[in-house]
C-alpha cells in the first residue's frame, strides 16, 4: 500500500482541464493550453511550482468542471511557462500524486474552477499477481519494439528499472506507450495496482498481435514485389541472350503454331487477315504483359469458331421429319403441319438462296406443352446439332452481342458461344423464353440486339462486339419459344412465324401417358406394368381432378408420385400388382385439387362463368355481382387493370340503358349499390374479353334472374350492346372442356376460329355465336321466379333456336 504522504494537499486547488493527454505521478509533460478557463488559471497563478489538480475533460462544453466531481485526478506543479502566442500558451506539468476531486466550484470573477481534493490510497493486494502482469507487459513491450518502428525503443529498459515499484511501472508504461487519452485516463482512475497492470497487459498484448499481423502482411508484400522484379529482370536477360545467339524469342513458337492453325482452318479471307494481324501484335508483346493474354484469348476464339463447318445432311427428308415428330409428340396436328410446310420451303429452295424474307419459327403456348422437345425433334430429324439458349431475364445487350475487348474478362455473346459449343454453322438454335427478355435499360436493349440475330436479311453479317468480325448466321435454323406472344416487342414479333400450341385435352393426356409417359416413368422408377397397373379411367381421373392444366408437367408429377410409392413398397418386399383406382389415387395423392365436372353448374343470380386467357393456357373465371341498398355507387374488386375496369363501367351503363327490357325501375337502380367482384384477388387481371360475362352478371343481379352456370361466356361488349371479337379462343375452349362445360357463348366474329379446335372437342361442345347482348341475355338469363331460380332449366339448343327465330 502506498499513500501520497510526501505531498501536502491544500484544501482547494485550481482545476486544470486537459483535453487530449494526461500527466501521471512522477511524470513530466508539456501541454498546450487554449481554453479560456485554463488561460485564466495560468494568468492568476504566475508563480513557478503552483500546484493544480489535472483532470481529463475530452469534450469542450458548458459546465465541464462539474464532470470532475468524484473522479481521480493528478496533482501537478506548473513549470516552464511560455507566454501565449496566437491564443495558445505552453506549460510543463510535473506530476506528483493521485487525488480525488470531491467537489468543484467555478469562480466567476477569476474565470476558472477550483476543486476540493482529498488524498487517495493505491492498493497492492497481491504482489505475485502484480509481478506476473509486469512480466507480460515487458514481453509485449519487447515484441512491439521489434514489430513497430514508432514504438519507443528505450521503454522496455525503463520499465525493467521500475520492477520494484509496480505503481510507478504501470504509470510509466501508460505514459510512454502508444495509448489514447481515454485509455490513459482509465489507468489514472484505477487505484488497484493489480487491476491497472492487468488492463495494460491485455491492451499491449492485443496491440502486439496486431503489429505482428501487419508485419507479416508487409513482409509477404515485399517478397511478392521482389519476386516479380526478379522474374522481370531474368526474362529481360533471357531475351537479350537469345537475341545475341540469334535464336527465336520467347513466345515465337506459340505464334508460329497459331499462324499454322490459321492456314489450316480454312477461314474466310477477311477473318484470316484479321487473325494474322492480331498474331503479329501478339508476337511483339511480352508474355508477362496483361494484353498478351487478352490477344491470345481473342485469337483462340477466332480459330475455334465453325466459320464454314456444317453438320446437316444435304436436303431435308420430310418423311423422316414427320416420323420424328409423330414419334415424340401426340396430337399437335396443326403445329406439325406448319413445321413441315416451313421445312418444305427450305428444301425446295436448296442452295439457290437462303430466303431473305423467310420467317423464324416461334412456338407460343403454355408451359409443359412440348415446345422445347419439338425443336429437339426437328434437329434430330434433319441431322443437325441442337442447342438451347435461355434468354429469360436477359437485360443487357452485351449478353447477346458480347462485350468489347476493352472490358476486363470480356467474352462473346450467347449466340457466338453457342456456335462454338456446337462446332457447326448450321445448327438448330432454340431461343427459349424470348417473351421474358427485359426491353431497354442503361445497359442497352437486348430485344433490339435480337432483331439482328433473327432477321434473315441481316444475320448473314452478324457482328459480335467481342469478335468485331461478321459471322454468318443465315444457315442457322432459329426456333423461338414463348408463353405470351404479346410480351414480345412488335418489331421482333413481326419477324416470327407464330405456331400456337394451345394445350392438351384429357383424352390426349391419357393417350400421351400410354404412349410416352408410362414407359419412360416405369423405367426411371425401376418398376414395370406388372407392379402398377393403370386404366383409362384412372389416368382420366388424375388428369381431370389433380392436373387440370394445359401442359403435362403436373400430370407427369402425379403419375411419378404413384410410382415412387409403389417402388418404396416393392423395395420393402411387397409383391403383387397395384390396381390404380380412385381409392388408391386419393390415398397416395391426397384429396382431389379440382372439383368434379358437375360442380358449380347450378344456376345462380349474379354469378357468371367466364373464360380467360393466361400465359399458362385458358382458365375459367367466375364473376360475381351483388346488389344492396345504397345511392347508385359502383364498386369493383379483384385487382383489375384499366381495360377491365372500363369494361365494367361500360357493362353497367349498358344494363342501365336496358332497364325497361329487364324490368328494372330506374328509381331502384339509383337507390341501390352494385358490387362486382372477380375472385382470386391476388392474381392481376386485364383485357376486354370479360365484357359479356360482366354485363350478364350485372343484368342478372339487377333483374333478379338466375344465370345458367353450365354455359361459359366470352366476348367484348360495346356501349350499344354489340359483341366484338376476342382472342385466345382455342385456349379458352380447351379450358371449358377440361372443366366439364359443354356449352359456350362466344362472339359471332370468332366463328372462324372454331376450325382450330380439336375435332373431339368441337363435337362435344355446343357453340352459340352471338352478335348482340340481347341474344346473350335471352340465351343465358332464366325466367324470373319468386326465389330467383327457374323451375325448369330449358335446353341450351332450344334457347339458341328461339333467339335465332326471333320474337
Amino acid at each position: 500500500m502506498r499513500e501520497p504522504s510526501d505531498v501536502a494537499l491544500p484544501a482547494d486547488l485550481p482545476l486544470l482541464a486537459l483535453r487530449s493527454t494526461i500527466v501521471f505521478p512522477g511524470g513530466r509533460i508539456a501541454v498546450q493550453v487554449a481554453s479560456a478557463e485554463n488561460l485564466a488559471l495560468l494568468a492568476a497563478h504566475p508563480d513557478e511550482g503552483t500546484p493544480v489538480i489535472c483532470v481529463l475533460e475530452p469534450e469542450e462544453r458548458d459546465g465541464a468542471p462539474r464532470r470532475a466531481e468524484g473522479r481521480i485526478g493528478v496533482i501537478a506543479r506548473l513549470t516552464d511557462r511560455r507566454e501565449p502566442a496566437g491564443g495558445t500558451a505552453q506549460v510543463t506539468l510535473v506530476g506528483l500524486a493521485r487525488a480525488r476531486a470531491v467537489t468543484t466550484t467555478r469562480d466567476a470573477i477569476a474565470g476558472y474552477a477550483f476543486a476540493r481534493v482529498e488524498a487517495v490510497e493505491e492498493l497492492l493486494r497481491d504482489d505475485a499477481a502484480a509481478r506476473a502482469f509486469m512480466h507480460r507487459v515487458a514481453l509485449a513491450a519487447d515484441a512491439r519494439v521489434e514489430l513497430d518502428t514508432s514504438f519507443p525503443a528505450e521503454l522496455p529498459a525503463l520499465l525493467r528499472r521500475e520492477a520494484q515499484r509496480p505503481s510507478r511501472f504501470a504509470d510509466l508504461a501508460a505514459a510512454r506507450g502508444a495509448m489514447r487519452a481515454a485509455e490513459k485516463d482509465e489507468v489514472v482512475q484505477r487505484l488497484d495496482v493489480v487491476a491497472r497492470l492487468e488492463f495494460l497487459a491485455e491492451r499491449w498484448e492485443r496491440e502486439a498481435a496486431k503489429a505482428k499481423v501487419h508485419e507479416e502482411v508487409r513482409q509477404e508484400t515485399e517478397r511478392r514485389i521482389d519476386r516479380h522484379h526478379r522474374e522481370f529482370f531474368l526474362r529481360q536477360q533471357l531475351q537479350a541472350i537469345k537475341s545475341e545467339l540469334g535464336e527465336a524469342e520467347l513466345g515465337e513458337g506459340e505464334t508460329v503454331e497459331l499462324l499454322r492453325r490459321v492456314e489450316e482452318s480454312a477461314l474466310p479471307e477477311s477473318v484470316a487477315a484479321e487473325a494474322r494481324r492480331e498474331i503479329e501484335r501478339l508476337r511483339a508483346l511480352s508474355t508477362a504483359s496483361s494484353e498478351h493474354q487478352v490477344l491470345r484469348n481473342y485469337v483462340e476464339w477466332v480459330l475455334t469458331l465453325p466459320w464454314q463447318k456444317r453438320t446437316g445432311v444435304p436436303g431435308i427428308a420430310l418423311e423422316q421429319v414427320e416420323r420424328a415428330l409423330d414419334g415424340r409428340h401426340y396430337g399437335l396436328h396443326e403445329a406439325k403441319e406448319r413445321i413441315l410446310e416451313y421445312l418444305a420451303v427450305r428444301q425446295l429452295r436448296g442452295d439457290r438462296g437462303r430466303d431473305p424474307h423467310g420467317p423464324i419459327l416461334c412456338f407460343v403456348g403454355p408451359p409443359g406443352t412440348g415446345k422445347t422437345s419439338l425443336g429437339e425433334a426437328i434437329a434430330a430429324s434433319i441431322g443437325r446439332a441442337f442447342y438451347r439458349i435461355s434468354v429469360g431475364g436477359v437485360r443487357d445487350e452485351a449478353e447477346i452481342r458480347g462485350h468489347r475487348r476493352t472490358y476486363v474478362g470480356s467474352l462473346p455473346g450467347l449466340i457466338v458461344q453457342a456456335m462454338r459449343r456446337v462446332q457447326a454453322n448450321d445448327p438448330v438454335l432454340m431461343i427459349d423464353e424470348i417473351d421474358k427478355m427485359t426491353a431497354g435499360g442503361p445497359s442497352g436493349d437486348p430485344t433490339a440486339a435480337m432483331l439482328e440475330v433473327l432477321d434473315p436479311a441481316q444475320n448473314a453479317t452478324f457482328t459480335d462486339h467481342y469478335l468485331n468480325l461478321p459471322f454468318d448466321l443465315s444457315s442457322v435454323l432459329f426456333i423461338c419459344t414463348a408463353n405470351n406472344l404479346f410480351d414480345i416487342p412488335h418489331a421482333l414479333r413481326d419477324r416470327l412465324e407464330v405456331i400456337r400450341i394451345a394445350g392438351y385435352t384429357v383424352e390426349e393426356k391419357v393417350e400421351i401417358a400410354w404412349r410416352y409417359l408410362l414407359p419412360r416413368l416405369f423405367d426411371d422408377h425401376g418398376i414395370s406394368d406388372h407392379d402398377l397397373q393403370f386404366t383409362d379411367e384412372s389416368l382420366s381421373l388424375i388428369a381431370n381432378r389433380y392436373a387440370r392444366e394445359a401442359g403435362l408437367r403436373t400430370f407427369e408429377r402425379q403419375i411419378a408420385a404413384l410410382m415412387r410409392k409403389r417402388a418404396k413398397r416393392k423395395a420393402e418386399g411387397e409383391t403383387g400388382a397395384w390396381i390404380v383406382d380412385a381409392a388408391r389415387i386419393e390415398d397416395t395423392l391426397g384429396p382431389p385439387r379440382f372439383a368434379p365436372e358437375a360442380a358449380e353448374q347450378a344456376p345462380e343470380v349474379g354469378t357468371v362463368t367466364g373464360l380467360a386467357w393466361t400465359a399458362n393456357g385458358g382458365e375459367l373465371m367466375t364473376i360475381e355481382a351483388l346488389l344492396m341498398p345504397g345511392t347508385g355507387k359502383l364498386t369493383v374488386t379483384g385487382q383489375l387493370g384499366d381495360v377491365m375496369r372500363e369494361s365494367v363501367d361500360a357493362a353497367c351503363s349498358y344494363v342501365r340503358s336496358r332497364g325497361r327490357v329487364l324490368r328494372v325501375a330506374d328509381a331502384e337502380m339509383k337507390a341501390s349499390d352494385l358490387h362486382v367482384h372477380f375472385p382470386a384477388g391476388s392474381v392481376p387481371k386485364d383485357g376486354p374479353s370479360a365484357g359479356v360475362a360482366v354485363t350478364l352478371a350485372i343484368a342478372s343481379v339487377m333483374s333478379r334472374r338466375a344465370v345458367r352456370r353450365d354455359v361459359a361466356v366470352t366476348g367484348e361488349v360495346t356501349l350499344r350492346g354489340m359483341v366484338l371479337e376476342i382472342g385466345g379462343v382455342k385456349e379458352k375452349v380447351l379450358a371449358a372442356y377440361r372443366a366439364g362445360l359443354r356449352s359456350i357463348v362466344m362472339p359471332r366474329a370468332n366463328e372462324k376460329d372454331l376450325r382450330e379446335i380439336p375435332p373431339e372437342v368441337r363435337q362435344a361442345i355446343t357453340f352459340r355465336c352471338v352478335g348482340t347482348m340481347d341474344e346473350v341475355i335471352e340465351a343465358m338469363l332464366l325466367p324470373p321466379t319468386r326465389n330467383g331460380f327457374a323451375d325448369d332449366l330449358p335446353l341450351f339448343d332450344e334457347v339458341a333456336r328461339a333467339v335465332a327465330d326471333g320474337p
